[in-house]
């Protein structure tokens, strides 16, 4: 077994390699694996690492401590966002995380356990599979926050529950439980708490035993066509932009802010419509 030689109680995210898999862990346990900008620029990072390695043939996605997947962003980090090139680098940094692992040309599991909120469900869906427990809850609450999301982020969601469920989601921010995430196409499959570890690697084993280049192959042509469906049109390359910018600038809202602030006060958000 290969690891990062890092103190695991210091390091955010931590990468290990066992023969041809890879597991990337969330480490925040105490703040849920809340996922800070610095985090999802290293996790770029490791999608970057894990492209050229060719030993490497399916990759795990988990977080620390069982109580979540990932919780979503730093929130206290995001209310210190106070300028559109702030606003636009962070919004780089976690679309090239997102990116990054959508592009890997082996496949890319997410082991979900407790939440996957926001940037979490964002991390999850950007995966070819999600294996969840039952207990795990998914959601984007977006527009509890103030928070806009990109065309892609917003795609990857259409792509996997449909138009409808996703209008649904996105309006209400309403979270969903693992065994209604599975009904809807969110999750491939909810699974009982204390079967998930072996079923993820059970599940990573079986890629593993397949031939490699039809692995790859066929990850490359699903994502090819998915991104085909998205379309190219210089319409749509527009729209994407405008949504993209107004991604950024929403940081810098009135209603952003109090979103977060109502977040950390445990209290309904008083919106402005600013």
């Amino acid at each position: 077994m290969r690891a990062d030689l890092k103190d695991p109680s210091t390091q955010p995210l931590l990468y290990e390699q066992d023969g041809y898999r890879a597991t990337i862990t969330i480490n925040r346990p105490d703040q849920h694996n809340a996922m800070s900008e610095a985090m999802w620029v290293e996790l770029g990072d490791l999608a970057e690492r894990i492209a050229a390695d060719p030993g490497v043939r399916v990759v795990v996605i988990r977080g620390a401590g069982g109580r979540a997947f990932a919780s979503g962003a730093d929130i206290a980090e995001l209310e210190r966002i106070k300028t559109v090139e702030a606003a636009a680098g962070f919004r780089d940094h976690l679309g090239r995380a997102l990116a990054g692992l959508e592009d890997l040309p082996v496949p890319v599991i997410a082991m979900i356990e407790g939440y996957a909120l926001g940037g979490g469900c964002e991390l999850a869906m950007a995966c070819d599979l999600r294996i969840a427990s039952e207990e795990a809850v998914l959601g984007i609450p977006s527009g509890r926050l103030g928070v806009v999301l990109s065309m892609g982020e917003v795609s990857r969601l259409i792509q996997l529950v449909g138009p409808a469920r996703a209008m649904e989601l996105l309006l209400t921010g309403r979270r969903v439980g693992a065994r209604e995430a599975a009904e809807i196409g969110l999750v491939n499959q909810a699974v009982g708490s204390a079967e998930l570890p072996a079923f993820v690697d059970d599940l990573a084993r079986e890629i593993v035993q397949s031939a490699p280049l039809s692995v790859r192959s066929a990850k490359r042509t699903v994502a090819t066509l998915l991104k085909l469906a998205r379309g190219t049109t210089e319409e749509l390359l527009k729209a994407a932009q405008e949504c993209d910018d107004l991604s950024v600038t929403a940081f810098l809202t009135a209603d952003f802010r109090e979103g977060a602030r109502a977040f950390r006060e445990k209290r309904p958000p008083r919106w402005q419509g600013r």
